[in-house]
């Protein structure tokens, strides 16, 4: 009978364990890799679609797979209390976060030659006379985001943002996998260039401006000036 009753309170344990990992589990949506918004191959010859295979399907893919994981492994220890473990993933979480969110930012901030990437935004456009009063010209710029861009240490990326508080566009850096958002929210991004050695180094080996020079050509300036456009409404 005791047997019994341990072996009926163990089932009750297990069973109530289960449950609540799949209310844990069920309580947030799971992070997905978008479809790329062109083919695998639509930015070649900028960028070639060997590249755009280990990019967006295996480096990108890695971020989602390792945040879902994360995740779960987060919901779980918050449904039973154990805070010291949901705190030792929230850095994880971020870098992985950082690093899916980042990239479906980047994809959508690009377009093929033959949709329009590179066409720059019109003359008299609210985002081209913006981007004059903040850097004097547009070739200036693309000059200043180049250079500094492919100046950041290590890994990171290349911003041009809308600075709210102060109406101006800005250009920005960040590392490794950090949101521009962490550096406020009167911040909102316009414009995403991924400089980890991932995204250039099988087209462009280590030369880094070379990249920088080529990837102009494929920017979706009509994306950018609608997310200015509703950056300032």
């Amino acid at each position: 009978n005791m047997l019994n009753r341990l072996f009926q309170r163990s089932i009750a344990q297990t069973s109530r364990l289960t449950f609540m990992q799949c209310r844990s589990f069920a309580s947030f949506q799971k992070a997905v890799l978008k479809p790329l918004p062109y083919a695998i191959n639509g930015l070649e010859p900028i960028i070639s679609q060997n590249l755009m295979e280990f990019h967006y399907g295996k480096h990108h893919q890695t971020y989602v797979t390792n945040l879902n994981n994360l995740l779960e492994q987060a919901s779980v220890a918050l449904e039973g209390g154990d805070h010291q473990k949901y705190v030792d993933l929230s850095q994880a979480i971020k870098f992985n976060g950082g690093g899916h969110l980042n990239h479906e930012f980047f994809w959508e901030s690009l377009i093929p030659v033959a949709n329009g990437g590179g066409v720059l935004p019109k003359e008299g456009s609210d985002l081209y006379a913006g981007i004059v009063d903040a850097f004097g010209s547009f070739d200036a710029m693309v000059a200043h985001f180049s250079a500094n861009t492919a100046a950041v240490q290590g890994s990171g990326w290349g911003w041009l943002a809308y600075n709210k508080t102060s109406d101006e566009i800005e250009f920005h850096t960040t590392a490794n996998q950090d949101r521009l958002s962490d550096k406020g929210a009167h911040l909102t991004p316009l414009l995403t260039i991924d400089i980890w050695e991932h995204a250039y180094y099988l087209d462009y080996q280590n030369v880094r401006p070379n990249f920088m020079t080529e990837i102009w050509k494929v920017v979706n300036w009509e994306k950018v000036s609608e997310r200015y456009l509703a950056a300032r409404n």
